[in-house]
């Protein structure tokens, strides 16, 4: 292991879980901090339009009193679930936080939905209620019929047509409800529904005690403390928002700060970043390739000095162009819905440019063959969690809901969760990605990880962005294909090509140069930022 790394690993091994049987993160963790800095900033929230909100604790603590006074004025109570579909409107963080209080299930999703996303996520979560906008009033009714659901329907803001109760209304007819539920540990508490490869989309729980896995995050990821503002950039649909505009600041008594934006624009970021004083920033890796190619040299980030990476992994160019522009490292970090943070780059290691970094504290993940054994360094394999009882980490879903079959398949050889992500670990145990599973390029015999593939193209001046897929070929079963966005200044052309063709053959194994490239306006992405690899490699196999 790497010298460097010694202080990291100190760390580790003197970390060990809290596991209470009773935790609701209301009353045990936030109602700690208002009565330690009740004048601490919770919450800043911010609009384009001027307006801004600050909560200190002890007044967000008074805000989930409010929306739970709503909640059960509503007809809503222990064990039920609420849809929170909203976007960054400063009511989501209370009525989560009113959920959790209660002993309520609350499943957040994003505003992108459509009717019959709306019908599918009312049923398989067997919701009582759910909590939106005006911008989803209609959609909302139209999934709700289609379903024949007649749960109770709440909107944030104005309208309210026959069949929906007015949020504001309600919560300026009732008094602050401070009973805390006492809810097991191991009580559901929060469900997030998650893509699959195949079929709908799986409905992810969580348990009360999944804020405190969030420990990691806090203490060692963002590596945030009171005083501090934190800034997701994620929409409050995606698990990440659970992460680091919700749990993890405020495990460790920091602020999370808010733009409450229509999109996402990354000029109005970045004046954003020089304007408050927000000092750390949590953003996908499109929002920094953004930045790095912008050359943000000249700015003055007002506050800003720690920044972190998640959702898929960061080229190392974009790391080395951030660090050469801001002075700053970025810091990656691993997880998934289902989990908490399972790896990362912290303080007190030295940072592989390109590495995921080594396990977080409390976890034990390996990279496992497919008879379930633990592999050789630099090996291929499965990324893979131990969740052993002695070993499971704080943070692991419980499953998926009414989903055995699902559940089963991601939890292996009675001691192993399977992430669906291939990697590899070095002789130091940092562990270096390969792909999804399901990603991966199989050519002629040659196994090609896509995110390398994307690394080296990104490195060219002429490319903004890039996704590969695996393309058909009748020779060689499967080619490298690249779907490429240029960079101002550029245009397609067949010699441009060739150029990247043979860039790509000169930087890194000639087999993995992308023998396919189609230049296009844009990528298909998540609300998280995430490029949709499975639409374009759908599109392009049916295609064929």
């Amino acid at each position: 292991m790497l010298e460097s790394a010694k202080e990291y690993l100190e760390k580790r091994a003197q970390f060990e879980w809290d596991k209470p049987e009773y935790y609701n993160f209301v009353g045990d963790t936030l109602k700690g901090w208002a009565q330690s800095q009740p004048e601490a900033t919770a919450l800043y929230w911010t609009h384009p339009d001027g307006r801004e909100i600050v909560r200190n604790y002890n007044q967000l603590v008074e805000d989930a009193a409010h929306a739970a006074a709503v909640l059960k004025s509503a007809g809503v109570g222990r064990g039920d679930t609420v849809l929170a579909i909203m976007s960054r409107e400063a009511r989501w963080w209370e009525i989560v936080l009113a959920c959790i209080q209660i002993g309520a299930i609350v499943s957040p999703g994003t505003v992108q939905l459509k009717p019959k996303d709306i019908a599918y996520r009312l049923e398989a979560a067997n919701a009582k209620a759910i909590i939106t906008n005006d911008n989803l009033v209609e959609i909302v009714d139209e999934g709700a019929a289609k379903l024949g659901w007649s749960g109770c329907k709440i909107n944030v803001d104005g309208k309210k047509p026959d069949g929906w109760l007015s949020y504001e209304q309600m919560r300026s007819g009732v008094e602050p409800d401070f009973e805390i539920a006492k809810t097991r540990a191991d009580e559901a508490s929060l469900c997030y529904f998650t893509s699959g490869t195949t079929g709908q989309p799986k409905l992810t729980v969580h348990r009360h005690d999944y804020p405190l896995g969030h420990q990691l995050t806090g203490e060692f990821w963002i590596a945030a403390k009171p005083g501090d503002l934190i800034w997701n950039l994620s929409d409050t649909g995606w698990a990440k928002a659970a992460w680091t505009s919700l749990f993890a600041p405020w495990v460790v008594g920091a602020g999370v700060f808010a733009l409450h934006s229509e999109a996402f624009d990354v000029d109005q970021t970045l004046d954003w970043l020089t304007k408050y004083n927000v000092t750390t920033l949590c953003a996908p890796p499109t929002v920094y390739r953004m930045f790095v190619r912008m050359n943000i040299s000249n700015v003055k980030l007002k506050a800003l000095k720690r920044c972190v990476s998640a959702g898929e992994p960061l080229n190392p160019e974009v790391i080395d162009l951030w660090n050469e522009q801001t002075g700053m490292k970025i810091y990656e970090g691993y997880g998934q819905t289902e989990t908490v943070l399972l790896c990362g780059n912290f303080d007190g290691m030295e940072s592989k440019t390109g590495s995921m970094g080594l396990p977080s504290p409390g976890v034990d993940l390996q990279v496992i063959g497919h008879d379930g054994n633990i592999l050789a360094a630099d090996q291929e394999g499965d990324i893979a969690v131990n969740i052993l009882p002695e070993a499971k980490p704080l943070g692991m879903f419980d499953g998926y809901k009414n989903d055995e079959e699902r559940t089963a398949a991601v939890y292996k050889h009675d001691k192993w969760y399977l992430t669906g992500d291939r990697a590899m670990r070095d002789a130091d145990g940092y562990f270096w990605f390969v792909g999804r599973a399901d990603d991966v390029i199989l050519s002629s015999g040659y196994r090609i990880g896509p995110f390398e593939v994307e690394s080296v193209l990104f490195e060219h001046e002429a490319v903004a962005e890039s996704a590969v897929i695996a393309s058909p070929d009748e020779t060689r079963g499967e080619v490298v294909k690249a779907f490429i966005i240029l960079a101002k200044g550029f245009e397609p052309s067949d010699d441009l090509k060739t150029e990247l063709q043979q860039y790509v053959k000169e930087s890194t194994a000639p087999y993995k140069y992308p023998r396919k490239i189609e230049f296009v306006e844009t990528l298909p992405k998540t609300i998280s930022g995430k490029i949709k690899r499975k639409e374009l490699k759908t599109a392009e196999w049916e295609k064929a």
